[in-house]
């Protein structure tokens, strides 16, 4: 909490303003993450294998929604070509690993340079459209890397390649990694858009996303932050992809640059609440556990999802967690800020 004092006299009343933020639920959420990042390091020593890559596939999920809940939930930027990047970056660790030797494990960190860069070019093509446009734009942008993908030879065109160097590592080592990269994901998708979203760049973010002319008149440089968030929705989106990949040990054009990602992470957010790091734990679990158990009936449990998405936008469009808050205001990760205006006589 933090306060100023405004004494416009000697014999006048004193105007104390503070800052204040909830705690409380916050330390609570605080000490289940970091319950949660240990036991997710942990897996290999409780959890089996299948339960591992479950687990590893929820993780993916909730980084690649926390990406686009950053995007259209605080930039602005409504895009349904993340996969453009999750791609990319998934074809690069395999480049990298299977044709150059490198490290499986580093070559993760390294693909991610991929998606920063190729990020660039694509703001710059896109920063000028707005609305749907921007985001039909996004998808065009992906499948072009798609069907790049697809004709490059060195990447085995459509064919797509097999990670044939992780049979070097046994399977307990691969799920150590498998383990730690969990932990890594959900420590960038909630912990660092915690800690950004908490921050002097958070503060101008949300301010953006109340009213972009408003927050310029401000100071708020709207272009550069826009153009920052999309860099870093691009990094992570490409962290999700490569680790993905990597689990499953083999990509091609199809996967690596499927719509479907775009279209899980919009169900996510829409479903738990579009603007909130809570909504996409809750639409991620939503999400997972509807796949596991209904995704074998095929065309017709995508229409429900379908369906669901619609409804939620229309009437409840603060998702699931938008309408706990309505009951109980007990954040999970409390980024508001509450001003309080306390005003003391001064004899």
């Amino acid at each position: 909490m933090t306060s100023h004092s405004i004494a416009p006299g000697a014999d006048a009343a004193q105007i104390s303003i503070k800052v204040r933020r909830q705690t409380l639920s916050g330390i609570i959420a605080l000490s289940l993450f970091v319950f949660a990042l240990v036991a997710l390091a942990a897996m290999p020593w409780w959890a089996k294998t299948g339960t591992i890559r479950m687990v590893l596939e929820l993780c993916c999920y909730i980084l690649a929604a926390q990406m686009w809940n950053l995007l259209a939930g605080y930039a602005g930027l409504v895009s349904v070509g993340q996969q453009a990047f999750m791609g990319s970056a998934g074809y690069a660790l395999f480049v990298m690993a299977q044709t150059f030797g490198i490290n499986p494990f580093l070559a993760i960190g390294l693909s991610l340079l991929a998606p920063a860069v190729l990020a660039v070019p694509c703001y710059m093509l896109l920063h000028r459209l707005d609305g749907p446009y921007f985001a039909i734009g996004t998808w065009v942008v992906a499948e072009v890397f798609r069907l790049v993908a697809s004709n490059l030879g060195w990447v085995n065109a459509g064919a797509g390649m097999s990670l044939g160097v992780m049979r070097d590592y046994s399977t307990f080592e691969r799920n150590i990694a498998m383990s730690l990269l969990c932990a890594l994901m959900i420590f960038v998708a909630i912990g660092g858009g915690y800690w950004f979203l908490r921050s002097r760049f958070g503060l101008a973010l949300i301010a953006m996303r109340d009213n972009p002319v408003a927050a310029a008149s401000q100071g708020v440089n709207v272009r550069r932050l826009r153009f920052m968030v999309y860099i870093a929705a691009a990094v992570g989106c490409g962290l999700a992809g490569s680790v993905y990949f990597m689990a499953q040990l083999r990509i091609n054009p199809a996967s690596a640059f499927d719509p479907m990602w775009s279209n899980v992470a919009i169900f996510i957010v829409m479903i738990g609440g579009i603007g909130t790091i809570e909504g996409v734990l809750i639409g991620a679990l939503i999400y997972f556990i509807a796949d596991r158990y209904f995704g074998e009936y095929g065309a017709s449990y995508f229409i429900v999802l379908g369906v669901m998405t619609v409804l939620v936008a229309l009437y409840a469009r603060t998702g699931i967690w938008g309408m706990i808050s309505k009951r109980w205001d007990a954040p999970w990760f409390p980024i508001r800020r509450h001003l309080i205006v306390e005003k003391e006589e001064r004899a």
